[in-house]
Formats: C-alpha cells, sequence, structure tokens
C-alpha cells in the first residue's frame, strides 16, 4: 500500500526499511504525532546477550526515542520459562530462574548503548513481565483471560501452523506463550500506557492477540508494527558468521571481530544494512549502497564503523579499523586481534596445531581444523599451514604466532609467563 505518513517515527520506519506491516498505519500515525508514546519490543533472557539478529529490533526501539517516542524493553523474565515455538522445529531447553536473571543481567549491557533510561518524558523503561507473570493464579487466568481465546484462531497462525504441518510436536506450554505475550501487552498498557508492539514479521499472530485481548478486556485500542524478516542476500540468517552467532556483549564477540562482521559484508546488502543499522541519511546510504570495485570496500569500511561505533563507541571502531589494515594490508599482526593465552603449564610439552585452532576459535572442532588445513585454508603467520601433526612449543611460541582459517579470520596465540 502508499502511505503518506505525517509522523517522523512512521516516515523513518518506512524509508530506512523497517516496515513489513502495521495494524493501522492512520491510528499508529496519529497516535505517534502527539509525541511520547510507549512502545515496546520483548526480548526472551534465552542467552547472556543478544546477537546481531535482535540489532534490527533495537534500531528500532533507537528510533521510536529519536522521533520523541519512549521505548520500553521488555525483558522475558516469565515467558522465557515457557519459550516462543515460533517458527521453531523443536522446544526450547527450559532455563531455572538463576540462568535466567543471569542473561537478563548481561542482555541489559546492550541496550544502554543505544537507548537512553529515566523518568523523563522519552526516557526508555526497563520491565521485566515477571512482574505480573509470576504471581498469576492459574484458575484465575484461565477463566478471566483464557476465555478470549479462540483454540480456532490460534491454530491457524501460520507460526503454529508451520509446526503442526510438519508433524513436529508442540508441546501446551509452548502453546501457551501467545497467551502470555498478548497478556503481557495488555498489561503494559495497563500499568505504563503503552500503545505499540513491534517485533519481527513472525511476531504478527502474537501481536494481533494482544491487540485484540487489549480490546476485549479494557478496552483499550493499541497498535502492532513487524518488520520483515531479515536474511543476506545469499539467503542466510541475520546473526550467524562461519564461527557461530555475532553477539553484542564485548566479552563474547570483540569489538574487532563484531567490527569485521560487518566489514565482510556482500556488496548487495551495503546499502540496506546501512539504512538498517546506522543514522547516516538514507540519501547517502543509497550512494555507498550503489558503488561498485574497490570504492565499495570502502563503504563497507564505513558500514563497519557506523555500527560498531553505536555499540561500542567510536574509538573501539577507530582501533578496529586500524588493525584490520594492519593485518589485510600490511601483513602484520595487529594490537587487537582476538588473543588465545597459553601459560607455561597448559603448554607442558607442546600443543598441537589442530587445537590451536580450535582454542582460538577458528574452528569449531578438531575434525574441522583438521578439514582446514587439508584444504588449505589455514596459514600460520601468513604461510600456508600443511601439517596437521605439527606442535608448538615454548620456542615456537617465543613472539606471538597468528593464525589465519581464510582471508577474513585471524587469532594470535600468545604464551604468557
Amino acid at each position: 500500500m502508499t502511505y503518506h505518513p505525517k509522523s517522523d517515527f512512521i516516515a523513518v520506519m518506512m524509508e530506512r526499511g523497517f516496515l513489513a506491516d502495521c495494524t493501522d498505519y492512520q491510528g499508529l500515525d496519529d497516535a505517534a504525532l502527539k509525541g511520547g508514546m510507549p512502545g515496546y519490543i520483548g526480548f526472551d533472557a534465552t542467552a547472556k546477550s543478544l546477537h546481531v539478529g535482535s540489532l534490527i529490533q533495537i534500531m528500532m526501539l533507537r528510533w521510536l526515542q529519536k522521533t520523541g517516542g519512549k521505548p520500553i524493553t521488555l525483558m522475558g523474565g516469565g515467558t522465557t520459562k515457557v519459550g516462543d515455538p515460533s517458527f521453531r522445529a523443536d522446544e526450547r531447553p527450559l532455563l531455572t530462574p538463576a540462568q535466567i536473571d543471569d542473561n537478563i543481567a548481561g542482555i541489559k549491557k546492550v541496550f544502554s548503548a543505544y537507548l537512553t533510561y529515566g523518568d523523563g518524558h522519552t526516557d526508555a523503561l526497563m520491565i521485566n513481565n515477571a512482574e505480573w507473570l509470576d504471581g498469576l493464579n492459574y484458575l484465575d487466568f484461565l477463566r478471566d483471560i483464557g476465555k478470549h481465546f479462540s483454540v480456532n484462531r490460534m491454530l491457524a497462525f501460520e507460526s503454529v501452523k508451520s509446526r503442526l504441518d510438519r508433524e513436529q510436536s508442540l508441546s501446551f506450554l509452548e502453546f501457551n506463550y501467545m497467551i502470555l505475550q498478548a497478556y503481557d501487552f495488555m498489561e503494559l498498557n495497563n500499568r505504563y500506557g503503552c500503545m505499540l508492539q513491534m517485533g519481527g514479521s513472525d511476531q504478527w499472530g502474537n501481536i494481533v492477540n494482544g491487540i485484540d485481548l487489549t480490546r476485549r478486556v479494557i478496552d483499550h485500542q493499541v497498535f502492532g508494527l513487524t518488520s520483515p524478516l531479515l536474511t543476506t542476500s545469499d539467503g542466510k540468517k541475520m546473526g550467524k558468521s562461519a564461527d557461530g552467532a555475532v553477539w553484542l556483549n564485548p566479552d563474547m564477540r570483540s569489538p574487532y571481530e563484531f567490527w569485521q562482521f560487518w566489514r565482510n559484508t556482500t556488496d548487495a546488502d551495503v546499502g540496506r544494512f546501512l539504512k538498517l543499522y546506522t543514522e547516516m541519511p538514507v540519501d547517502e546510504c543509497a550512494r555507498l549502497g550503489a558503488l561498485a570495485g574497490s570504492e565499495i570496500n570502502e563503504a563497507k569500511v564505513i558500514l563497519a564503523n557506523e555500527i560498531t561505533g553505536l555499540l561500542h563507541g567510536a574509538e573501539a571502531a577507530q582501533t578496529a579499523e586500524a588493525t584490520s589494515r594492519e593485518v589485510f594490508e600490511k601483513g602484520g599482526v595487529g594490537d587487537d586481534l582476538p588473543t588465545l593465552e597459553i601459560t607455561r603449564e597448559e603448554l607442558g610439552e607442546g600443543l598441537s596445531i589442530v587445537q590451536a585452532i580450535v582454542r582460538a576459535g577458528l574452528a569449531k572442532s578438531g575434525k574441522d581444523a583438521k578439514r582446514l588445513i587439508s584444504e588449505n585454508g589455514a596459514r600460520m603467520d601468513d604461510a600456508p599451514l600443511v601439517d596437521a601433526g605439527l606442535m608448538l612449543d615454548a620456542a615456537a611460541l617465543s613472539s606471538p604466532i597468528k593464525l589465519s582459517a581464510g582471508k577474513k579470520r585471524h587469532a594470535l596465540i600468545v604464551l604468557k609467563g
């Protein structure tokens, strides 16, 4: 559809590529125009950090705040105990309350880089849905809330239907998730005046349920907005790289490795990623994305610097760029490369090159490391590594050794003490 927004928020969502669908463009646009509109996205605490796949949602909250709205980051302290079945092939492993609290503490660190929290009109709020879910009385909840949900309708939602069509088990525990998420929206509206829920397009059914429940129980109008489910131009899911998830917390993915992930963006994705993950003007994003040859590589450096600067700070981005240039252009080792420190006690009589590659994070297993070597994909100090039986001793490690997997992934091994 063609819609001409009046509010800055809807305009940004549309022109930067954040908007897949909306339950009521006109109503949401009018609400956003009034200023201070609270909107939320829920984040389940299934790991100690969010990864790049969540960055599109975080940027939506950031733009909501920058355009005069009030972002709410809802931590799923309660819903994580159930697990969202949306488009999953299997049931999530259940976590203990202590694990969930630990994960929430780790996730909180990321949000402070993107949002301003406080008591002001547009300051962000961080809320845990355990606040209302942990104390629910089951029979009261069934009577007061359960009666508003049609099982026929819930079974028709694509996230559930796709699971059942594949004849994969969907537990009653997981089936309850969409009811709890709908209840979250109603509670946030009731307690904090929240008018908008955002999420990926796989959350559409859950969001619509929340809007419907809020209307039925407390007769309030609320809105939903979804973003496209993002894949790279070669069809890969965002947030994954050759060596696993691209975490946002620096203790799980170093600023250099994070920078390098974006520097390795496929040419066709540069313009789109600049619009979604940076705050550069849209016209400039389009111009950089249209470059070719060696010029597109400089656009990728800009992309990596801008995204890393938002999360880790401008200094970390500049250091990562300097390290990258030293490693790739000058053949140096770089000061900011991921580093594996080995003590003399650990080293003993020697460390196999296969274990060194695995422990440095360049391969997932010894088998992967051996395959890397046999396929001529491994290098040591920029020379081809051909002997999978090589042992590193104290003499070999008298100075740092640079290991490389392919042309883009590097690590240092340093003997400590």
